[in-house]
């Protein structure tokens, strides 16, 4: 079966890309990628013969029939996508039309905004005794979440909250996380167009949420992440330690040492 390659872009630096998509894309006939998400400077990479199509103006079918029409035409197509393709990539349905048309897919992970956001700011998103789950999402726009995917349900957990395409939506996310328990001094950390140039990072806290948005301007290509682990202090506390490498904690590789 031929097939096209799906490349996870990472977050924005051109240089997060890994080094087997680089290789793919380098090596492609054919790049489709969406120029309002994916770094220029990455596309740039490709070689001079390489046809390089915009998509950001297309719909499914216009972006499906071109990746079609190359493949039957024996060309090495990669389809770049933002971040890792499996986060609100629209693969799904991509897939599901080329699969109709006999053309299969490979893909290839990519650094996800959440991880370069977390980075962004130095922090572990999974503290043990104070969190050991994350939840990724998005706030309830234009799009609706399933019933039992609400964020007031979600937050109910009181765990790390990361939430995507959701910028515009800070009063819903304020509210909602307030319904579900969180308090008003809950740390929030808002990363926007994270491992970018012109990337910009606002700490704030729930309460403060949606004036900090406003502040600053964003409104759009931001994380937001929610919940204690995002506390700037953290650190400087010896409360929460994880076993891995306490000094008395044995495992196959290091015996206990006794106090």
């Amino acid at each position: 079966m031929k097939k096209i390659w799906i490349i996870g872009a990472g977050p924005g630096d051109p240089d997060l890309i890994t080094v087997k998509g680089l290789q793919m894309l380098q090596e492609a006939d054919c790049i489709l990628y969406t120029d309002s998400l994916v770094n220029e400077e990455l596309i740039a990479k490709a070689k001079k013969e390489a046809e390089i199509i915009k998509t950001s103006g297309m719909h499914l079918e216009e972006i499906v029939s071109i990746i079609v029409d190359r493949v039957k035409r024996d060309k090495l197509v990669a389809r770049i996508h933002t971040g890792d393709p499996s986060m609100y990539g629209a693969i799904a349905e991509q897939i599901a039309l080329l699969k109709k048309e006999g053309i299969g897919v490979e893909i290839i992970p990519g650094v996800s905004s959440v991880f370069a956001s977390a980075a962004a700011i130095q922090a572990e998103l999974t503290i043990p005794e104070l969190t050991q789950t994350l939840i990724l999402t998005r706030a309830e726009g234009r799009t609706p979440v399933p019933e039992k995917e609400k964020l007031k349900d979600l937050a109910s957990h009181h765990c790390t909250i990361a939430l995507f395409l959701s910028a515009t939506l800070t009063k819903k996310i304020v509210k909602e996380l307030k319904e579900a328990g969180w308090q008003d001094d809950t740390p929030v950390a808002v990363i926007q167009k994270a491992t970018w140039p012109d990337e910009k990072i606002v700490r704030t806290t729930l309460a403060n949420l949606d004036q900090a948005m406003k502040e600053n301007g964003i409104r759009s290509h931001a994380m937001i992440l929610a919940g204690w682990a995002l506390d700037s202090n953290l650190y400087e506390k010896d409360t929460y330690r994880s076993k891995l490498y306490d000094a008395e904690f044995t495992h196959g590789y290091r015996k206990g040492v006794s106090k």
